[in-house]
């Protein structure tokens, strides 16, 4: 059986559970809450931080904020994003749209050793496990052999109330 297939089926089983269900609800809830602030802070021209210019992401958020508009287009793709992410329809152009901003702030947090980082991570792995949650939409973009029929997924999706224990712990 190939490692596809494996995934896939993997995917569909998940798909089937109520609990990875309330996870993806409550990730697009979480990560819409964090944007929507951050964003709204920015579309009214505040400086995002009282971090020093002393501290090297200080540094960088003064010399983002003063670039003008720019700032304010971040805090309105941080707020558009954030509301797409709160429409279940428009979930995945909200979670694509999220990646790339949350995935920069991740790194920036890495690069100046900002003690905010875990929570980054954590707002990026939410995002990724959204991207995957939605897999079924996205893997007719991704460069990956498709086959003629699907092989899981003429089987029909029930729900399960099985709790996952291991993904959780």
């Amino acid at each position: 059986m190939s490692i596809l297939i494996r995934l896939e089926q993997l995917y569909y089983e998940a798909k089937g559970n109520k609990w990875f269900r309330y996870f993806a609800i409550l990730c697009r809830i979480t990560l819409a809450l964090g944007f929507i602030p951050s964003g709204i802070v920015k579309i009214m021209g505040e400086r995002f931080t009282a971090l020093s210019v002393n501290h090297p992401l200080g540094h960088y958020l003064e010399a983002l904020h003063l670039t003008g508009y720019y700032y304010t287009f971040i805090g309105i793709l941080q707020v558009m994003a954030a509301l797409l992410l709160l429409i279940p329809r428009t979930a995945l152009l909200g979670a694509i749209l999220y990646f790339p901003v949350i995935l920069n702030i991740c790194i920036l947090a890495y690069a100046v050793r900002f003690e905010g980082t875990r929570i980054t991570t954590l707002m990026v792995l939410a995002n990724l496990y959204l991207l995957c949650w939605d897999y079924a939409r996205l893997k007719y973009i991704l460069p990956f052999k498709q086959s003629k029929e699907d092989s899981y997924t003429t089987k029909k999706e029930m729900l399960s109330n099985k709790f996952p224990f291991l993904f959780f712990g």
